[in-house]
């Protein structure tokens, strides 16, 4: 499927990405280089470095291949999954940000000690370290090296072998600031083969006409695909339950994911400053809004094209995660290389990402404090890169095991890593913005997810997983607040709001009103 010109193409976009992240990693020598330096990148990262790698730790195969899955087969809904992202992301800078960068803190589990005590802070940074390995960085290597050999024929553990390498090579050395600046070259490739794929298939949609003759043609042939709020008789409603999409269990999800997740969180830590940190979120939130350009129109075409008699219905519509391959078999060479490197940049960018956080957990949150403490900066900074080694082998290891004979891996990892999500989001809210929540209410919390989601997962399996988290999220709430209440005392580590200050920038502020803006006339019209 790829030509030597793809390779070419490929090729030339692996060199300029070593060679930055080789020059990155050398401006400091081993001896010369922090912990800080190392984890959070010298707190030097700038608002578009920041945006960047937002956008380019959070997209991988999974959303690459799965939404424009999804958009073949449910159409512009799943774009929720992104269009609201982007206010939870405005949220988080005005709100968490003026919190963390304040308390001056390097991961999460730092701040759940400040907060709570040392108890929760170790059982939350255990907890993270074995989700993030076993769990996240297993699931983005094998949904990648399944998407590789999709493309390619080559062999999946292979291409898992090949995508950890690469992730490695780029990353390991030079820590969160290598990460973050080759970050820049992976958003503009996946974004620019993203609308080069797009542009191809709604031509081919608009018989010649052009790129919005295409788009309208879809909007008039399959309109019950642009519609964001699914009726209760849509098959894919389960999935995706309607307004509840707007008023349930996605936005604790969403908090979860870009508030309190360490290796999303991680490089507004790393800012320069506040304002710079803010400015990144909100960069990263515009950019959001054009993902679903990128990846779920794209599904939509392939289901007209098919109707159309262009492309294999029989095969999408028994695979629908096949659809983005299929698509990338009408790009013609050398622009195909382009999108293959699209595809690889989204997928080693988030490997790259969660290395870096699992070491970051692993080494400031359990080594040094328990393990090894007093130890040298160097020191640290080289348990830090063991580890990044060791977690990304251990993933490869653990994939093809692990997920090898889920029907869905995505889907599932989803759902059951959601068990947690409302116990974290509870926990954060009420310990920032309540001081009366104390250590007992938030272990209550933790416990409360787990076991309130796998009560309604038995006790009521068709109740939509939205739903469910949403009502999870609110016994979480209820709980945390009557378990600390029983105390009746301000907890003594209560986060202290007298010297946060929650204000921001004219520009902050009209970006987010414009924002808000635009996802308002998005949901009206396509309602």
């Amino acid at each position: 499927m790829l030509s030597s010109i793809d390779l070419t193409v490929i090729g030339i976009y692996a060199i300029i990405l070593l060679s930055v992240a080789l020059y990155v990693s050398t401006r400091k020598t081993a001896a010369d280089m922090s912990s800080e330096d190392y984890f959070l990148a010298g707190k030097s990262l700038p608002w578009w470095a920041i945006g960047a790698s937002l956008i380019a730790a959070n997209i991988s195969a999974e959303q690459i291949i799965g939404q424009s899955g999804q958009g073949f087969v449910v159409g512009l809904a799943i774009a929720a999954y992104e269009w609201q992202a982007a206010i939870v992301l405005v949220i988080v800078a005005k709100y968490f940000l003026p919190i963390f960068l304040e308390k001056k803190i390097y991961t999460m589990p730092q701040f759940l000690e400040l907060r709570f005590g040392q108890t929760i802070k170790s059982m939350m940074a255990v907890f993270w370290v074995v989700l993030y390995t076993a769990v996240n960085l297993t699931a983005v290597l094998w949904l990648g090296g399944l998407a590789l050999t999709a493309l390619t024929g080559w062999n999946v553990v292979a291409s898992m072998v090949g995508l950890a390498a690469f992730a490695v090579v780029y990353s390991l050395y030079g820590g969160l600031k290598a990460v973050a600046l080759t970050d820049i070259i992976q958003v503009v490739v996946l974004v620019a083969g993203g609308f080069a794929i797009t542009g191809i298939v709604l031509s081919l949609v608009g018989d010649g006409a052009g790129v919005f003759a295409g788009l309208g043609t879809l909007m008039g042939e399959i309109p019950g695909h642009f519609q964001m709020i699914l009726s209760p008789e849509n098959p894919s409603y389960n999935n995706l339950p309607g307004i509840w999409t707007l008023l349930g269990g996605l936005w604790v999800l969403h908090f979860s994911y870009w508030g309190f997740n360490q290796y999303i969180i991680q490089r507004a830590l790393g800012a320069e400053s506040l304002a710079e940190a803010q400015k990144g979120l909100v960069f990263a939130a515009s950019l959001k809004l054009l993902i679903p350009v990128i990846v779920v129109i794209p599904g939509i075409a392939a289901l007209y094209l098919a109707r159309e008699g262009q492309l294999d219905m029989v095969r999408l519509a028994s695979s629908p995660d096949s659809t983005y391959g299929i698509l990338m078999g009408l790009v013609p060479e050398g622009l195909r290389g382009l999108v293959f490197a699209a595809l690889i940049a989204a997928i080693v960018s988030s490997l790259a990402s969660m290395m870096n956080s699992i070491s970051t957990i692993f080494t400031m949150d359990i080594y040094r404090d328990f393990i090894s403490p007093g130890r040298t900066e160097a020191h640290y900074v080289g348990v830090g890169r063991l580890t990044s080694a060791a977690a990304i082998s251990i993933a490869v290891f653990l994939a093809k095991p692990f997920l090898g004979g889920m029907e869905s891996a995505f889907q599932a990892i989803q759902e059951y890593t959601g068990f947690i999500a409302p116990g974290i989001v509870s926990v954060f809210l009420l310990g920032m913005f309540w001081k009366g929540c104390n250590a007992r209410g938030a272990f209550a919390m933790l416990i409360v997810s787990v076991l309130a989601n796998i009560a309604l997962k038995f006790w009521s399996p068709d109740l939509a997983f939205v739903i469910r988290i949403w009502f999870v999220f609110l016994s979480c709430l209820a709980v945390g607040y009557f378990v600390s209440s029983m105390a009746r005392a301000e907890d003594p580590r209560a986060v202290d709001m007298d010297g946060i200050n929650f204000s921001t920038s004219r520009g902050f502020n009209q970006s987010a009103i414009a924002l808000t803006a635009v996802l308002i006339v998005i949901y009206a019209y396509f309602w």
